[in-house]
């Protein structure tokens, strides 16, 4: 079935990606994954190809473009090679909302055209050891200053993507303390500069995926991080959070989608190729089932990701049609990798193959961006129970 979401603009860029990823990316990612992180200089790369200003504002020295589209191709043609950019996802799907929605104009003025250029990377800072998923209960604090000009921020920050790389980090922190009917009051945004006196980014997390990615621990210490940085109001950043939170959702949806639909390609390739009792893998029916229930999951999966993303075009995505669709597009694409990594053999078990990468990557999807069970939560809620 062809897809209703995209246009002749769309598949130029489509275009454009992937021929950039198979001549900058495919080639060196081998050295990537080794050293467990995509080179700064490469981010310059992207930005010049204009990945980083495809949704901000054209004063910002951005495109302009509301959609959220765009990005999406970016997804899922990295899925397609089987490779990962690292914290720049982070950069563009995760923190840029805030900055649209949230900062002043000289907040803007100040930030975005280095977000464009790739001179200023960004990263987010939510979770906190041993909070998880109750963002409520984060202890880093952020207390005003006598004179009303900074705050001094304090507190640990952890599995934060593209901490290493990232030169502002918007770091949630407690600038009150919670009121005893709602322990989410309190909480603020900071976007604080990581050349700052105090910040300090600890070790280089080894993940089970996700290689190429910088997730990082961080630690502040008496940081200043001057009034000026606040974005948006004092004591209302959870529900800033919660507002961004379907998009970040929907992300994670369509990344498992394409790492489902990447993850038969591969199998498909190497069933085709790989003879076994004289015959190729992909001879025997077995082989032929598999791929085809697969491709039919697949197919169930995009219909739920393009109608997430007409949603959120037009301003209706709800927390509950997210969490909807990360469940699962997450739940899916778990099932699919597994059972393209069993037709590979004993080869599939082997990370000199995507197939075996994506399947360390794909994990991760249902923990991250709120957990399974956080998802059938807010559906159940959604459904009155």
């Amino acid at each position: 079935m062809q897809r209703k979401i995209f246009d002749a603009d769309h598949d130029s860029f489509r275009k454009t990606v992937r021929a950039f990823i198979e001549e900058e990316v495919v080639p060196v990612y081998d050295e990537w994954y080794s050293a467990g992180i995509v080179p700064r200089e490469f981010y310059y790369k992207l930005a010049e190809l204009g990945i980083f200003g495809i949704e901000v504002p054209e004063q910002y020295g951005g495109a302009g473009i509301e959609s959220f589209t765009f990005e999406t191709i970016l997804i899922e043609e990295t899925a397609r090679a089987g490779v990962s950019l690292g914290g720049s996802t982070v950069h563009v799907s995760l923190c840029l909302p805030y900055l649209k929605k949230l900062a002043t104009d000289e907040q803007k003025q100040r930030w975005l055209p280095g977000f464009v250029t790739g001179d200023t990377m960004f990263a987010i800072a939510m979770t906190e050891p041993g909070t998880g998923s109750d963002l409520a209960g984060m202890r880093t604090t952020a207390k005003l200053s006598a004179d009303g000009t900074h705050y001094i921020l304090n507190g640990a920050k952890t599995f934060i993507t593209g901490g290493v790389h990232a030169d502002r980090v918007i770091v949630c922190a407690r600038t009150a303390a919670p009121k005893p009917d709602d322990r989410r009051h309190g909480i603020s945004l900071l976007v604080v500069d990581t050349a700052s006196p105090g910040y300090s980014v600890g070790r280089k997390l080894d993940k089970l995926g996700l290689k190429v990615s910088d997730t990082a621990e961080l630690t502040f210490t008496d940081v200043r991080v001057p009034v000026e940085d606040l974005l948006g109001e004092e004591n209302k950043g959870f529900s800033y959070l919660g507002q961004n939170l379907p998009q970040e959702r929907l992300s994670i949806a369509i990344g498992a989608y394409a790492q489902a639909k990447a993850a038969i390609g591969f199998a498909t390739e190497y069933t085709k190729q790989r003879n076994v009792f004289g015959q190729p893998v992909a001879g025997f029916q077995n082989t032929k089932f598999e791929l085809a229930a697969c491709r039919a999951e697949i197919d169930a999966a995009e219909a739920v990701v393009d109608r997430a993303l007409e949603a959120l075009d037009a301003g209706e995505l709800s927390p509950a049609d997210a969490a909807s669709a990360k469940l699962f597009c997450t739940e899916v694409a778990a099932r699919v990798i597994d059972r393209c990594l069993q037709l590979h053999g004993g080869y599939g078990f082997i990370n000199e193959y995507p197939i075996a990468r994506l399947y360390a990557d794909n994990r991760v999807n249902r923990i991250y961006g709120g957990t399974s069970e956080v998802m059938k939560t807010i559906i159940a809620k959604d459904m009155g129970l």
